[in-house]
């Protein structure tokens, strides 16, 4: 903090510069956040209470030297940015997910739930989107499964990013839809919307609507869901599946609807019991029913995973083929081989098992 005693104390242009930062950081920005907030480095801001803040640079967890002045100014950071989503957070509502004008995604936490003070997760999107090239010069994925994706992507197979958190796959679905046709109609539904599509000119992005003080009025991922089917979709893309809107975005797929969409798991196996129970969570069906149905709407899954040099790699390409003996059929096309180590960085290769793709009535049908 800056301090002026006097006229006669001189203030160096660098001092200037910084208590013009401070003050309008105070009144028009996020407060001590904003630094963190311009670094392009950081990925991650984590804040714990007024004092206790970290950050997230190069995959590693930091603790950052600011702190709030006071829990007023802390609180007065979590309004705004509620408020900038069109969301309302208090006592009554104390968990609220929005979002930054930049696509960043943000969760908020009040107390009482929050025990030591307001919790703000922010996850920070980079200013370019990522590319599939760019996955490529990175290594976490190469040319031979690159150009087998994007074959896939064009012949609307029905694909799903699976891994862990933080391993990327918003990022790389963001990447896969480079390949989506130019003349197809998109619709994306999320739960706060995050995914950054360009170069598709009819693109509808559809986001929730959390239910007001009175616990009405909200639109959720099924409404949406179903509301899209009526708007002549080519494509459907749900950021995420983690309730009971599985079953819907399983039926769309089972309606001749080509879709994309993430969710968490440790493999493509763990990924598909998951898709199971959040199925029976939205519907009273036989298991037998649900697997059938998983089999016939899933075609691939790709599993993202995040290594201890905090990087983040494609580990395996998986087929979902068929339903056999009350068993879902996998068949995995690439999977990712360890090396070693060099220099603290995994080193290693995504090798194809030698196996063909079984499903290719869509490669056909599209000539390719």
């Amino acid at each position: 903090m800056i301090r002026i005693y006097s006229k006669e104390r001189y203030i160096s242009v660098e001092d200037r510069i910084q208590a013009r930062k401070l003050i309008y950081a105070s009144v028009r920005g996020f407060d001590c956040l904003q630094e963190l907030l311009d670094d392009h480095d950081v990925t991650e801001i984590m804040v714990n209470g007024t004092d206790d803040i970290f950050f997230e640079r190069e995959g590693r967890i930091r603790r950052y030297d600011g702190c709030f002045e006071s829990l007023s100014k802390l609180e007065d950071v979590v309004q705004k940015i509620a408020a900038g989503s069109n969301r309302i957070i208090n006592e009554a509502s104390p968990i609220v997910d929005a979002r930054l004008l930049d696509g960043s995604r943000v969760n908020m936490i009040l107390p009482p739930v929050a025990i030591n003070g307001p919790i703000v997760t922010i996850r920070k999107f980079p200013e370019e989107v990522m590319t599939v090239e760019k996955l490529i010069k990175i290594g976490s994925l190469h040319d031979e499964a690159a150009a087998f994706l994007k074959k896939l992507v064009i012949a609307g197979y029905n694909i799903f990013v699976s891994g862990g958190t933080g391993s990327g796959k918003t990022t790389f679905l963001n990447a896969l839809s480079e390949f989506i046709p130019k003349d197809e109609r998109v619709i994306t539904i999320e739960d706060s919307a995050e995914l950054q599509i360009k170069g598709i000119p009819n693109l509808v992005k559809l986001e929730v609507r959390n239910a007001n003080v009175e616990g009405q009025n909200g639109i959720s991922i099924r409404d949406l869901i179903r509301a899209s089917l009526r708007m002549r979709p080519d494509r459907i893309v749900v950021g995420e599946v983690r309730d009971a809107a599985c079953i819907d975005m399983l039926q769309a797929m089972n309606t001749g609807h080509s879709g994309m969409s993430t969710g968490h798991a440790n493999s493509a196996a763990d990924m598909l019991s998951r898709m199971e129970t959040l199925t029976l969570l939205g519907a009273d069906i036989p298991l037998q029913a649900v697997r059938r149905q998983i089999a016939s709407a899933i075609d691939i899954i790709i599993q993202l995973g995040r290594f201890r040099d905090k990087s983040r790699k494609v580990v395996e390409i998986t087929e979902v083929y068929g339903y056999e003996d009350q068993e879902i059929l996998l068949n995995s096309l690439y999977r990712f081989v360890e090396e070693g180590e060099r220099d603290g960085h995994v080193i290693g290769h995504l090798e194809a098992t030698g196996k063909e793709l079984i499903r290719r009535e869509k490669l056909e049908a599209a000539g390719l």
